[in-house]
């Protein structure tokens, strides 16, 4: 996104040259000679980035940067210095600023951290707007952007109105109950009960008696007669959880219902006829249980009418801040929470997630409730996605000066993605978390070659 940009330095050469390297970037610049200037253009407008001198004729570049932590804290802040040293540097990333650089200051290097600020400040508009849609969204929804999610809330509208039976598929944790309550709120059947059953969570001695409900005496225990789930969901929707845990027995008696729509309960004769959709789901694939004889072919294909897969969160980590902004809406209702730190987002962005969507639920939950108020930063979160931290920098026998040692990792660092991602810009840009334009602008700045010998520009063979 392009930024308000105002430059503060009594050189003219410096700004002029900065000036017309940030706008032809696509950023709107303002410049002022001295603090008195600053202070007055700060006073009437609203920043998204200060860059400026530390030393200023007539007055300190600091005092400017202390009124702007005051006066607007969500400006973002560079320091420039002829002298700086490390220690300086590390003093003002202690107070706030959001970079430090020194004379002469280096073009490339700048317009790489000015996108960055731009693509941070773009995700957070993104999460803003998030937010105004998710406070006036009602019912069950899937929170995402990305094109496999867009691709799959497509499919789910458009078979929410069959009455056909789905089968969904997907790991733990991905959501698969949510995308049911979907298909059922979006269908003719709204206004009926949905009845959720967890096939996993009965024995096999009464799962069937939990579905099909029984007669009193039917079975040891069984002291008085019960309506059975498929009863309780009659012109609704039944949802099957971990369809796959279902016995053989149980298995026969569903398919009759899919095909008839009649069953007899636990030690009855009488045939019941119900009009049900059924919804089944599992994180097993169905395909080879049917080929262990652990399922049945036939009611797999009748499960199967119409199928969705929800893919994994690694598969969609785009989708993670608004996941993000979800879950912190939910937690903390009163807004008292307002977000995560930069390491915290590192660490959440880095994490794998093995249990998916549902870990990071948790995940948030957690960090909300031991941040309180303001900020979720690392030591808030799970310990598991508090690994992901950055190390503490280990010592070494030669001091560079911080900015040629940031860049010098940050170039590495881009030819090990590139490398673990076979050369390919799309995958790399996805991985890092970066658009693909901003990736080429970083492989460009560090003469990273963008294209492999015999490649097409993404590392695919041609």
């Amino acid at each position: 996104m392009p930024l308000d940009i105002l430059v503060v330095d009594d050189d003219p050469k410096l700004r002029q040259g900065v000036q017309a390297r940030l706008e032809a970037a696509g950023h709107r610049v303002t410049e002022a000679a001295d603090a008195a200037r600053a202070v007055a253009l700060l006073a009437g407008h609203g920043f998204d980035l200060v860059l400026c001198d530390v030393l200023l004729a007539g007055a300190s570049g600091l005092a400017v940067f202390e009124q702007i932590r005051r006066e607007s804290p969500e400006t973002d802040v560079i320091l420039v210095t002829g002298h700086g040293t490390v220690q300086d540097a590390v003093r003002a990333l202690k107070a706030g600023a959001t970079d430090y650089l020194t004379k002469p200051i280096e073009m490339e290097r700048l317009a790489h951290e000015v996108g960055q600020i731009a693509e941070r400040r773009g995700l957070e508009q993104e999460l803003k707007q998030a937010r105004r849609v998710l406070d006036g969204g009602t019912g069950a929804q899937l929170v995402g952007r990305t094109a496999v999610m867009q691709r799959l809330l497509e499919r789910v509208n458009t078979i929410a109105a069959s009455d056909a039976p789905v089968l969904i598929g997907g790991e733990s944790g991905t959501g698969k109950e949510l995308v049911a309550k979907i298909l059922h709120e979006h269908s003719a059947r709204r206004e009926r009960p949905m009845v959720v059953v967890n096939c996993a969570a009965f024995p096999d001695t009464l799962i069937e008696a939990e579905l099909f409900g029984h007669e009193r005496g039917a079975f040891t225990g069984a002291f008085k007669k019960r309506e059975g789930r498929f009863k309780a969901a009659h012109n609704g929707t039944l949802f099957l959880d971990e369809v796959s845990e279902l016995p053989l027995q149980a298995q026969a008696k569903l398919l009759r219902v899919l095909q008839e729509g009649t069953f007899q309960p636990l030690g009855s004769n009488e045939t019941v006829k119900v009009n049900v959709r059924i919804i089944s789901a599992t994180h097993q694939p169905l395909k080879e249980l049917v080929a262990a004889r652990r399922f049945r072919e036939d009611l797999f294909y009748r499960l199967k009418v119409l199928d969705v897969r929800i893919p994994p969160l690694r598969e969609r980590k785009g989708d993670i801040p608004a996941l993000v902004e979800h879950f912190v809406s939910r937690f903390a209702p009163d807004r008292r929470v307002t977000g995560l730190t930069p390491r915290a987002w590192a660490a959440v962005t880095h994490h794998p997630f093995p249990g998916n969507v549902r870990e990071l639920e948790h995940a948030i939950h957690h960090a909300v409730v031991l941040a309180g108020a303001g900020l979720i930063d690392v030591h808030h979160l799970p310990e598991e996605l508090g690994a992901h931290e950055v190390d503490e920098p280990r010592p070494v026998t030669e001091i560079q000066p911080l900015a040629q040692a940031l860049r010098q990792f940050e170039r590495e660092y881009l030819l090990r993605a590139l490398e673990a991602m076979e050369g390919n810009r799309s995958k790399t840009a996805s991985r890092l978390g970066i658009s693909r334009k901003n990736l080429w602008e970083k492989l460009r700045a560090h003469g990273i070659p963008g294209r492999k010998a015999g490649g097409d520009g993404d590392g695919e063979a041609g």
